[in-house]
């Protein structure tokens, strides 16, 4: 069955509904961003009307509203230091190129924000306190990544380019400094620093890619926000995690601030320059800390267990931070003791608590997030849920779809297998080269625990994932044919060949830095790493669902894959919509994950607990 409408289904009432959905459904906001020179003007994402869009809020007066209102959706969006503009990204049916815009704050018509600049991949964007300057990050498949100053009433004027991926990082406080992150070594996973003045000349070099035997990234965190401070918080993996330090780029005096943390360390300044706000992330949970610069020490701020998906110091010294758990879902909290943010309407349901499991393989332990319906002893019908990324890890955090599978009966592991990050640099950096086969070694560690304990039905186990779990999906359903019953795979990279030569340019960087080379410079490696290797290997019913405007997983190389298993009259299903890498529209979501568990109930040995 192929079903290429992509239209989503209507809605329940919620009396009728069941908790799963109304998980999807409940409005949710993200952290309210603020401007740095008008703190009570913020900007926030939310799903209020369906669909996920940019709201603008006046904390003077509590007034909101919506700014975008796209039929695919829009997130990615910013104010002005002023607080007089927003600017949003607008590119095509979900397919990230396009053009910035922007209005002002308290409404009126869009315009483009920068006349002049061609539609492009976004690479970065910081905008001046003046409200009239702008640096404008651009990726392109014919011209590489190239940087922009753009000032209002003026033509915009190239200040860099490279061949290799690079974006912009941030602009100092008074405009004179701006920093840019890049890769023009090759290597895609560890980016250089390069400190520009606005003609384009280079004021300061920092990097770390060929530190003795291994290559170390940087990232920029931000500059002072204070007026001739050429301080820059910068981001390093000098001693295996990721840590802030913070760098003059005037002097070249670089200041550790050794905070002797576990797990990875990000920082943000406090307003007034005097401290940092640190976020520590360890074995899928998160922190917060305040570290003041003169006296040095580290003070823990209060927030309950659980995952801290944002925060940002206030003017007032207090913080607002973006919190759940697994359990318990994602709300906006303030140091000060209160909601931020709370949208009205339902409330989404809780879910159940996770359980870490920790499990021996052959590349080191593996942390692993066990979810099953309360009360329930194995075996269980049990569902793989493989995270993105690669470069990213499971946590202790609020996420609608295993709950989905958690309610119809279905025990949830999530792997955060090698290179996910969280777990040092070289876990993080772990799979170069043998891509795709190391995380799945790691996962197959993780289902024999699964089954040996007694948690999972070795008949009934499901692999799924989206984006790059979707690829590890497909390339597990081949490379591991005896240990999946069903295999669900969104979004994913099928053909590898093809998806190289169709994806975005960053990506296309990535790819090289992964596997040593083009397809043409390795081609061992992307075969060996490529599901439609494997193909003909695949026993267990496969369900894909795939964006038609995907940029970073293509269409063309997930319809190789389709066409393979007709071929042979391998048992699948496949949907295909009119978005890009996912969908920001409610329905069409709920619409996925009721197609993704109506397939599992049918082809799973004995269905599930609780048919959808």
């Amino acid at each position: 069955m192929t079903d290429t409408t992509g239209r989503a289904d209507a809605p329940e009432t919620p009396t009728t509904m069941p908790d799963w959905e109304k998980r999807f459904r409940a409005p949710r906001v993200s952290l309210p961003d603020w401007a740095e020179d008008a703190p009570d003007r913020s900007l926030f994402v939310s799903n209020a009307t369906g669909t996920y869009e940019l709201y603008a809020w006046d904390r003077a007066t509590d007034a909101q509203r919506q700014v975008t209102d796209r039929p695919n959706g829009t997130t990615d969006g910013t104010l002005t230091p002023d607080g007089a503009w927003i600017w949003w990204f607008d590119d095509t049916d979900g397919d990230e190129f396009g053009v910035w815009r922007r209005q002002p704050f308290h409404g009126g018509p869009d315009e483009e924000a920068v006349p002049g600049l061609e539609p492009s991949y976004p690479a970065g964007l910081a905008l001046g306190r003046d409200g009239r300057t702008a640096v404008v990050g651009r990726s392109a498949d014919d011209e590489g990544t190239t940087i922009h100053l753009a000032r209002d009433g003026e033509d915009p004027v190239e200040i860099y380019r490279h061949p290799e991926s690079a974006g912009v990082g941030d602009l100092s406080h008074d405009g004179s400094l701006i920093a840019v992150e890049h890769t023009e070594h090759g290597d895609a996973m560890h980016s250089a620093l390069r400190v520009l003045r606005p003609d384009g000349s280079t004021v300061a070099e920092l990097d770390d890619t060929k530190a003795g035997t291994v290559e170390l990234g940087l990232e920029v965190l931000g500059f002072a926000p204070v007026d001739g401070d050429t301080r820059l918080l910068v981001g390093h993996q000098r001693r295996g995690r990721w840590e802030p330090m913070v760098w003059d780029v005037a002097t070249g005096e670089e200041t550790d601030l050794a905070l002797e943390l576990p797990g990875d360390v990000s920082a943000e300044w406090y307003p007034d320059g005097s401290a940092l706000l640190i976020a520590h992330s360890f074995e899928a949970r998160s922190e917060l800390f305040r570290y003041d610069l003169a006296s040095r020490a580290l003070e823990e701020i209060d927030t309950p267990p659980g995952s801290v998906s944002g925060a940002t110091a206030r003017p007032d010294g207090s913080v607002e931070y973006l919190w759940s758990s697994a359990a318990r879902p994602p709300v906006v909290r303030s140091t000060s003791g209160r909601v931020v943010l709370d949208p009205p309407g339902m409330k989404a349901p809780e879910s159940v608590p996770v359980e870490d499991v920790w499990v021996e393989g052959p590349g080191g332990r593996i942390h692993a997030l066990v979810q099953k319906p309360a009360g329930t002893t194995g075996p269980l019908p049990t569902v793989f849920e493989i995270h993105g990324g690669p470069t990213w890890h499971d946590s202790d955090a609020f996420a609608a779809g295993p709950a989905a599978w958690v309610d119809h009966g279905y025990a949830v592991v999530r792997v955060n297998y090698r290179g996910s990050t969280g777990y040092g640099r070289e876990w993080t950096d772990a799979l170069k080269h043998r891509v795709g086969l190391i995380e799945l070694e790691d996962i197959a560690a993780v289902r024999e625990w699964a089954v040996s304990s007694g948690l999972a039905d070795p008949g009934r186990l499901v692999l799924t994932g989206g984006s790059w779990g979707g690829y590890l999906t497909l390339l597990g359903l081949g490379t591991q044919p005896e240990a999946w019953a069903v295999g669900i795979a969104a979004v994913p990279v099928a053909d590898y060949v093809t998806a190289y030569h169709d994806e975005m340019e960053a990506l296309k960087a990535m790819d090289r830095t992964l596997l040593g080379g083009t397809p043409e410079e390795v081609p061992e490696r992307f075969e060996a790493s490529s599901p439609i290797t494997y193909v003909d290997r695949v026993t267990a019913p496969v369900y894909i669902s795939a964006g038609v405007n995907d940029p970073r997983c293509p269409i063309r190389q997930v319809e190789n894959y389709v066409k393979r298993l007709e071929g042979r009259g391998a048992v699948h299903e496949v949907y295909r919509y009119d978005a890009g890498h996912g969908s920001l529209v409610v329905d069409e979501r709920i619409k996925q994950v009721r197609l993704e568990l109506d397939f599992a109930a049918r082809h799973l040995p004995g269905g599930s607990a609780n048919r959808p």
